[in-house]
């Protein structure tokens, strides 16, 4: 992949990790929370275990436990802690303020774990990135009505997905992404199945719409969004791939305003300026270490 590979991969990412929360605004108009995760995960598994059946995969017992940790972290804690959380009443603005600290445990990990140094550009650049989200998601700050133990919920899912992140770099699995998706796909489908008939929210509803939900997180989310995640990951490392998230609020804004006309808060612009140029500052930090700069700590990438 040259660099406009590594562009197309890295908007992709943005633009379909972020079609996650508008999948979601559409499935629970009809069903929990619970439920949507669950066929998400069933249907998208079903898909793509076909696929592997006809491509005729094999994998060793090893890589099977190996994805499926990282399914476990990524996929089921992270996702499962989120959605939760905002189930029992924590605002979405104040999770994905909370989401929105993953860079920065990324950055303060990726030297000593991986060896991604972060110069001091690259650390105002993330400073400036969770600044400029926290501006964007201003007018859904706050408390809301869920119970204090009910925060811990995203932030675990936060720290799940910053231990799978590193996991994944510092393992450089030989399992291609599809495998690697595949295999957590399935993993993710058989939690989420579990945990929805525990609940008795298994049985999902007649309505067409639950369904068209269904497929745009399967799409756009599951195979677009977290498939792009694992590219630019293997590809271009753990602190890069973080660091695109942010710019998923200011995306996820866009989206709303364009499927559901929710107009954003007088803060939302400047937010976005300034999380654009924390996110550019970061990069341009990363890039150039992948250069060589001698004066500089090794990137790893």
């Amino acid at each position: 992949m040259d660099r406009r590979s590594d562009a197309a991969a890295s908007a992709a990412l943005v633009v379909m990790w972020s079609s996650g929360f508008v999948g979601a605004e559409l499935g629970t108009r009809y069903a929990p929370a619970d439920t949507l995760l669950a066929w998400r995960y069933v249907v998208a598994a079903v898909v793509l275990a076909g696929l592997a059946a006809a491509l005729g995969t094999r994998l060793r017992l090893r890589a099977l436990l190996r994805q499926s940790t990282l399914g476990l972290l990524c996929q089921c804690l992270y996702l499962g802690g989120v959605v939760t959380g905002v189930g029992l009443g924590v605002p979405a603005g104040t999770t994905a303020l909370i989401a929105s600290v993953q860079p920065l445990l990324v950055a303060t990990a990726a030297g000593p774990v991986l060896g991604e140094r972060v110069g001091p550009r690259g650390r105002v650049g993330l400073g400036l990135g969770l600044v400029g989200v926290g501006l964007v998601v201003a007018g859904d700050l706050g408390p809301g009505h869920a119970p204090w133990w009910a925060f811990l919920l995203p932030v675990g899912g936060m720290v799940a997905l910053t231990a799978g992140t590193l996991l994944e770099r510092r393992w450089r699995p030989a399992e291609s992404p599809l495998q690697s998706l595949t295999v957590q796909t399935v993993f993710a489908a058989v939690v989420f199945v579990a945990a929805a008939a525990a609940g008795g929210h298994l049985r999902p509803p007649a309505a067409p719409g639950f369904w068209w939900a269904v497929a745009w997180v399967v799409v756009l989310s599951s195979f677009g969004g977290y498939g792009a995640y694992l590219v630019v990951l293997r590809r271009s490392g753990a602190v890069r791939v973080s660091t695109l998230l942010y710019l998923t609020p200011p995306t996820t804004m866009a989206w709303a305003f364009l499927m559901f006309g929710e107009t954003p808060g007088p803060l939302a612009v400047p937010g976005v300026a300034i999380c654009a140029a924390g996110v550019v500052l970061a990069l341009r930090d990363g890039r150039r270490r992948r250069t060589g700069d001698p004066t500089k700590g090794a990137f790893v990438g």
